[in-house]
């Protein structure tokens, strides 16, 4: 025996070597059961998009693909004023606009959002508050293109008038 090496017991299939029988297959049922179920959750809470437009610059870029972590607030709590969030446009619901919250009016159950770059967005300027129920989500990881990647964290503060 090398006296620098290491070497592992062997065991029969289905033992651990303290006496107690194991069956591995339980263990990995429990194990793909639990990764089912994290797939499941994360696939109804999370939702991809790509940013068509400069009408986030310099915050987000043409081509940007975002994680959206879909309603995170839940009722009564509502998207912070600085959040970027995913919502459908009201004048084409099919159509998914990415905007920063910079007002939140609970009484009317309704925020405001703007693009970073005014010039180039189109937003509640022209179409007005956006009902809260409405909101997808907010815009959480940037994953891409490469080297643009990263976490969106919230802003520690934002004005715009």
């Amino acid at each position: 025996m090398d006296p620098n090496g290491a070497t592992l017991p062997r065991f029969a299939p289905g033992e651990s070597g303290d006496g107690a029988p194991r069956s591995g297959g339980n263990g990995a049922l429990l194990a793909g059961a639990l990764l089912a179920g994290a797939a499941l959750v994360a696939g109804r809470s999370l939702r991809r998009v790509v940013v068509e437009g400069g009408s986030m610059a310099p915050t987000l870029l043409d081509g940007d693909r975002l994680v959206v972590l879909v309603r995170p607030w839940g009722p009564p709590a509502v998207p912070l004023v600085g959040d970027i969030v995913a919502a459908p446009d009201p004048r084409c619901p099919d159509r998914v606009l990415v905007k920063r919250v910079t007002r939140v009016d609970r009484g009317a159950g309704s925020i405001e959002l703007r693009g970073d770059a005014p010039d180039a967005s189109t937003d509640s300027r022209d179409f007005g508050p956006v009902p809260l129920a409405s909101v997808i989500g907010r815009v959480v990881h940037r994953y891409g293109p490469p080297g643009r990647s990263g976490p969106l964290g919230r802003p520690t503060e934002y004005h715009r008038s």
